[in-house]
């Protein structure tokens, strides 16, 4: 027996595409990292503080978990996107990540990335409403 035989692989489950949380959980990975950039922007802020504050600029679209932003901030810190500071707020102590100028280019081509593909988007709607394809499901 070869061992291309020997080896089965188990059946992958195929996402129904056809389902919105399918396409909203995909976009909200996608841009969550975007939005921490986003937020940090504005401000240094720790963990609890960034999350809210995607929460509160999407409109609730992206409410990233902590399983999400802090491997983010990591690989932002270990990019030097950003850097931390450990601070005591309310007695607790808190890493504070502030955006470094790499960060701020980065969230710049960012926006203009994501003009560029929401344009698509926008044209591709277009193409829907104008052929009567589009979804009854909005």
């Amino acid at each position: 027996m070869s061992k291309s035989q020997s080896v089965r692989s188990l059946p992958r489950e195929v996402p129904d595409y056809t389902s919105r949380t399918y396409w909203s959980g995909t976009i909200k990975m996608s841009l969550s990292k975007f939005f921490i950039l986003r937020v940090l922007h504005d401000q240094p802020m720790h963990g609890y503080d960034i999350a809210r504050a995607v929460e509160r600029v999407t409109n609730g679209c992206c409410s990233p978990t902590e399983g999400t932003i802090y491997p983010v901030l990591r690989e932002f810190e270990e990019g030097g996107y950003v850097t931390s500071e450990t601070m005591v707020v309310s007695g607790r102590q808190r890493k504070t990540y502030t955006l470094t100028e790499k960060g701020r280019i980065a969230f710049a081509v960012g926006v203009e990335a994501w003009l560029e593909i929401t344009q698509a988007l926008v044209d591709t709607e277009r193409l829907l409403v104008s052929t009567g394809s589009r979804s009854c499901c909005r």
